[in-house]
C-alpha cells in the first residue's frame, strides 16, 4: 500500500494526540493544574524546537521524497496550540479566572505577580509573539504579506528562546532540562548563520542519493 503524500503531517498530528492524552491523566492526579501546565509547557517547547529542527534536517539531507519541510508548519502550529493552552491553564485555573472567582480579584492577582515574576513576563512576551506568527500561517496571509511574511516569521527566533528562558526561570531547583533545552535552541539558531548554514547546504551524499 502506497502512503499519502502528507503522511508526516498526519504522524505530526497523532504525535499531537499523545501530550492531550496526558493532560487527561493530568486531570485525574492529586494536583491537575500544575501537571496539566507542566504537560502543555513540555510539549509546546518539544514542537516548537523540531520546527526549528527542520530547516537544517532539510539542508543537510534533501530529504526531498520524504516532503520533510511541509512537517513545519504543522510543528510550530501544535507548539503554538500547547502555548495557548500553557498560558490559559496557568491564568484560567491557577488564578481562579475560569473557576467562577472575582473577576476583579483574579486580574489583580495576575498583575501583581506580572511585576513581581519575570518568568511570567517573559512566558507572556513569548506568547504574544506567537500570536502574529500563527494568525499568518496561511498561504492567504503568505501571498498578502509577500517579502515581509519571512521578515514577520523570523519572531520565531526570539518566541522561542524567551520560552526557554520562562522555563530557566520558572525552576527553583534543577535547572539541567531548561539549560539542555537553550543548548538545543542555540545550536538550532545558529545553524541559521549564512557561513554556517552554506557548510550545511552540502548533502550528505547517502541521504542525498536515498531520498532526493
Amino acid at each position: 500500500m502506497k502512503l499519502p503524500k502528507n503522511w508526516l503531517n498526519i504522524l505530526v498530528h497523532i504525535g499531537a494526540l499523545y501530550p492531550i492524552y496526558l493532560m487527561w491523566q493530568d486531570w485525574q492526579t492529586v494536583n491537575p493544574i500544575q501537571a496539566m501546565t507542566l504537560t502543555t509547557g513540555t510539549y509546546a517547547l518539544v514542537f516548537l524546537v523540531l520546527s526549528l529542527v527542520v530547516t537544517p534536517l532539510q539542508s543537510m539531507f534533501r530529504f526531498r521524497k520524504l516532503r520533510v519541510a511541509l512537517t513545519r508548519k504543522p510543528l510550530g502550529l501544535w507548539g503554538f496550540a500547547f502555548v495557548t493552552a500553557h498560558m490559559l491553564i496557568f491564568i484560567g485555573l491557577e488564578y481562579g479566572l475560569f473557576l467562577g472567582g472575582s473577576l476583579s480579584d483574579s486580574l489583580s492577582l495576575i498583575w501583581k505577580d506580572l511585576s513581581n515574576k519575570r518568568y511570567i513576563v517573559v512566558g507572556f512576551a513569548s506568547f504574544l509573539l506567537m500570536v502574529p506568527l500563527a494568525i499568518t500561517s496561511t498561504k492567504g496571509w503568505q501571498k498578502r504579506l509577500k517579502k515581509n511574511w519571512r521578515k514577520l516569521h523570523k519572531l520565531v527566533y526570539i518566541a522561542i528562546p524567551l520560552g526557554v528562558i520562562h522555563f530557566y526561570w520558572l525552576v527553583k531547583a534543577d535547572t539541567t532540562k531548561p539549560i539542555l533545552w537553550g543548548i538545543a535552541v542555540a545550536l538550532l539558531l545558529i545553524a541559521r548563520i549564512p557561513s554556517v548554514k552554506k557548510t550545511l547546504n552540502t548533502p550528505v551524499k547517502w541521504a542525498q542519493t536515498k531520498f532526493a
